[in-house]
């Protein structure tokens, strides 16, 4: 598995450097914030936490729409996706 850099991070990510690892697109975050988000998440309540998973799917799915839908599903799988139905595949 190697990291491979890519373009800046797109303005509403924040200033981070957007990586490739393993197939999976990550950004590189000072461990401060990564701690920080973490101390964040054990204390959120869980309709909190629903809300932000809620609000990143739309977001990956913003960003997947404009990049003119690479590896394109179908409806059904991505309405499976979003609302998290573990029998999506």
């Amino acid at each position: 598995m190697s990291a491979q850099p890519t373009s800046p991070a797109p303005r509403d990510s924040g200033p981070y450097e957007v990586i490739h690892l393993g197939g999976e697109t990550a950004a590189i975050v000072p461990l401060g914030e990564l701690r920080r988000l973490q101390a964040l998440e054990r204390h959120a309540s869980p309709e909190l936490l629903e809300e932000a998973d809620m609000e990143t799917a739309f977001t990956e799915y913003r960003a997947w729409a404009a990049e003119g839908r690479p590896g394109a599903i179908s409806h059904d799988q991505m309405t499976a996706e979003l609302l998290g139905d573990p029998g999506a595949d």
